[in-house]
């Protein structure tokens, strides 16, 4: 794919519309891209529309059971399940939807400048990165919240960090697809700066790579945000959770597991709304994901 034809706004606006296009017209695509859109209209109008204040303590109601006025039930404090679940994406997506294009950002521009440089510096970075990726992400990101604290001045920084080491390896990889080819030795040739390779010849044919490696990354930034407020790491009550609310309603469902059944369903609809909608990305751009290196 030659660098003039990609600089061409009106040709890129209509490529990429082909592919949006594509993706609808797949059974994964249609279903995964109306899973995300709705949490992400819900995310914006939620607090608008929920019947209840997610604060709002009824103790005649805890623990009680769905009904016409709630229609989830009530968790331990009284509180509305069914307004706290349409609440609980919130965090999760803003933390995550910051999060994921800084991991991309830097991960993706680190491994196409050492996947350029080459030579024992590259080296030197990947192996780096596998001693990152060998140990477990759960242990590695605790270490930092609990020194720095559970704010979202912390939370995104630290997410953006540890899941854009992996991105590193994905822009490696398809840099060295790259960097073999004719325009490339002909810009180097031509005395052009590494900075100038990169933005002008590699980025636009990595792009698609990184497309397709964002929306996975997406997926697991998530999971891993809402483990961590399962933990105890992530948002503070009474800020509404998925991950929190299940940690909070865990110790009753033997006699009342309507508590975890909204945030549940509600987690897992996103996450898979988001794989689908990534799998469906690769599909149109032509990428196999089968060939990415897992997390």
């Amino acid at each position: 794919m030659s660098t003039a034809a990609l600089t061409k706004n009106p040709a890129k606006r209509q490529r990429y519309v082909a592919v949006l296009l594509d993706m609808m017209n797949r059974p994964s695509g249609a279903i995964g891209l109306s899973l995300v859109l709705f949490h992400l209209c819900l995310a914006i109008i939620s607090p608008v529309i929920v019947p209840y204040d997610f604060k709002l303590q009824d103790a005649s109601l805890m623990l009680s059971q769905p009904s016409n006025a709630h229609w989830l039930g009530a968790d331990h404090l009284g509180r509305d399940i069914f307004s706290r679940t349409m609440l609980g994406g919130r965090e999760a997506l803003l933390v995550t939807g910051i999060a994921t294009p800084l991991a991309v950002l830097w991960g993706g521009f680190v491994g196409i400048l050492f996947g350029l440089t080459g030579g024992r510096l590259d080296e030197i970075l990947m192996r780096i990165v596998d001693a990152f990726l060998s140990l477990p992400w759960i242990l590695k990101m605790l270490v930092l919240i609990v020194t720095f604290g559970t704010g979202l001045e912390v939370l995104i920084p630290t997410l953006a960090f540890f899941y854009g080491i992996p991105v590193i390896r994905i822009a490696r990889a398809a840099t060295h697809d790259v960097i073999a080819r004719d325009f490339v030795w002909a810009a180097k040739a031509r005395g052009h700066s590494r900075i100038s390779i990169i933005w002008r010849e590699l980025l636009p044919n990595v792009l698609d790579t990184l497309m397709v490696e964002g929306a996975m990354r997406w997926s697991w930034m998530l999971l891993a945000f809402s483990s961590l407020s399962f933990l105890g790491f992530g948002v503070s009550p009474p800020t509404p959770d998925w991950g929190l609310m299940i940690s909070d309603a865990r110790g009753y469902m033997s006699f009342a597991p309507w508590g975890v059944i909204g945030p549940v369903v509600a987690l897992s609809s996103l996450i898979i709304g988001i794989n689908l909608t990534a799998d469906a990305l690769a599909k149109a751009l032509g990428i196999d994901r089968a060939q990415k290196a897992p997390m």
